[in-house]
């Protein structure tokens, strides 16, 4: 509390004490990126503090010109804050009465002047953040479709989903967190859609975040609001692009935006809308409702094939007699369930290593992981062709998964399920399965249920997440997220 009292010092009215709090708590001669300027405007010195890496230099001398002009057309030495107040042709002046709260703005990126005689100082928004230009995200192209995407530019990224959602009602609110990285976060939502419960609780667990600082921005906040820390799946829905963030927006959820994190939080989420994937709605409802089940199909074999085919390994009986080539002609030197978990690790491998490798050695890496080691890791034993393939289909499977997320989370399952699997045959699947169902049934995300609208089962809405529906009978917002108007489109008028 004592530190507390001492951060909201008042603004002193003597420049020197101003000047020697900015040395002793910013390191004004020490710290080479923070700007300081001196000016004498009708025989009254002003001070002028900034970031230089959060300002544009050219609009910094532009102010500098407009506030040296005052010396050439003004003579008034009593009206110099008024005066200063009306010259200054920025967007954004705010008068500050602390000290704590001038040396916050800038270190946000803004210009904070203060006038020797006046206890208050005067914030000027100029600031520009280093950044990159908005892009496709590499992780949800789409073929045909918007290919704009969000940068670590919080502005930015406000002012993009501002541009699809043009309601007054929509909302962003800004708050900080970390006692010393002081991150601008956004909470985004649609005033009377969102369900007020719940951007209540969202706020009120990023009011309780006690760090320093989140420098892994958006991740580290979630660990903060979500409370099931180990779970594998993500309850929380990631996108870098602003149609779909606007698209959840007007369904009633809530957003989250990070400064300085190109990914924006959706909340409440269920495991189905990791399923959802942009390319489904700019495509016709037929194709995308094809391209969906293909999807699902796809996540599926990425979590059940491995272990299933295992099983007709471990006990040939179980097939019919026209499915009895399934199965490795050749065991090999090694268990099978090894040769399994040793394939999937070698995946992994691969995966970081492409995270890793430049991109002009991504292409000689992987030629020489498929012809090279692949090749010769059957040659010699280590591996059975079929191993080789069913791995390779269940990699595949969760690549398409369009969550990221939820992708490393069904490949820890299908590990599990395999070792299970080898361990107890159709007994140890059956439990594997019953158990992972059990596991997804009992996981809640912000008091939403997991498996909805499965579980508890909601016909209309599992019919949406069945069926691409086309949108012009898509006019009811999902129950789930309690939105208060209930209707996307104006009911007609008879």
């Amino acid at each position: 509390m004592a530190e507390e009292m001492k951060n909201k010092q008042p603004i002193p009215g003597r420049l020197t004490d101003v000047e020697a709090y900015m040395q002793k708590r910013l390191g004004l001669d020490t710290s080479y990126d923070l700007g300081f300027r001196e000016l004498v405007l009708l025989k009254k010195e002003v001070q002028l503090y900034y970031v230089t890496g959060l300002c544009d230099s050219a609009i910094i001398q532009e102010l500098l010109k407009l506030l040296i002009r005052i010396n050439d057309n003004e003579s008034n030495t009593r009206k110099l804050p008024e005066i200063i107040e009306n010259r200054l042709v920025h967007q954004q002046i705010e008068r500050v009465e602390t000290m704590d709260e001038a040396v916050d703005q800038i270190l946000s990126g803004l210009v904070v002047l203060f006038i020797n005689g006046e206890k208050r100082g005067f914030v000027i928004d100029v600031r520009h953040y280093p950044g990159r230009t908005p892009e496709e995200p590499d992780t949800e192209r789409v073929v045909r479709g918007s290919r704009d995407g969000y940068t670590e530019n919080v502005v930015e990224n406000t002012a993009l989903t501002r541009r699809r959602i043009r309601d007054a009602r929509l909302r962003h609110e800004m708050l900080k967190v970390g006692e010393r990285s002081k991150t601008d976060v956004c909470i985004s939502y649609i005033k009377d859609v969102a369900d007020e419960g719940l951007v209540k609780l969202i706020k009120e667990k990023i009011e309780k975040v006690e760090i320093d600082g989140i420098s892994m921005a958006d991740k580290t906040l979630e660990e903060f609001i979500i409370d099931r820390k180990w779970t594998p799946y993500p309850l929380v829905r990631y996108t870098e692009r602003p149609d779909v963030a606007a698209t959840h927006l007007l369904e009633g959820h809530v957003m989250i935006i990070v400064d300085t994190s190109p990914s924006a939080i959706i909340m409440p989420t269920t495991f189905f809308h990791h399923l959802q994937h942009a390319e489904e709605y700019r495509q016709a409802p037929a194709v995308g409702t094809f391209i969906r089940w293909i999807r699902f199909l796809a996540v599926a074999l990425s979590m059940y094939l491995l272990p299933l085919w295992l099983l007709f390994v471990l006990q040939p009986e179980l097939l019919p007699e026209n499915l009895a080539f399934i199965g490795p002609n050749d065991v090999g030197n090694i268990p099978i369930t090894v040769q399994i978990i040793l394939a999937g690790i070698g995946i992994e491998f691969l995966r970081m290593a492409a995270i890793h490798t430049p991109t002009p050695l991504s292409t000689a890496m992987g030629l020489i992981a498929a012809v090279l080691i692949g090749q010769i890791a059957i040659d010699v034993g280590m591996f059975t062709p079929e191993v080789i393939l069913y791995v390779a289909i269940s990699a595949i499977g969760s690549y398409v998964t369009p969550s990221y997320e939820l992708s490393v989370a069904n490949k820890i399952l299908a590990l599990a399920l395999v070792i299970v699997t080898g361990l107890f045959g159709l007994v140890g699947l059956v439990v594997g399965i019953v158990a992972h169902l059990l596991l997804l049934i009992s996981i809640t995300s912000l008091r939403t249920p997991y498996l909805w609208p499965f579980i508890p089962f909601n016909a209309m809405a599992f019919l949406h997440v069945l069926l691409r529906i086309p949108v012009p009978y898509t006019n009811r917002r999902p129950s789930i997220v309690h939105p208060k108007n209930n209707y996307k489109q104006p009911v007609k008028k008879s």
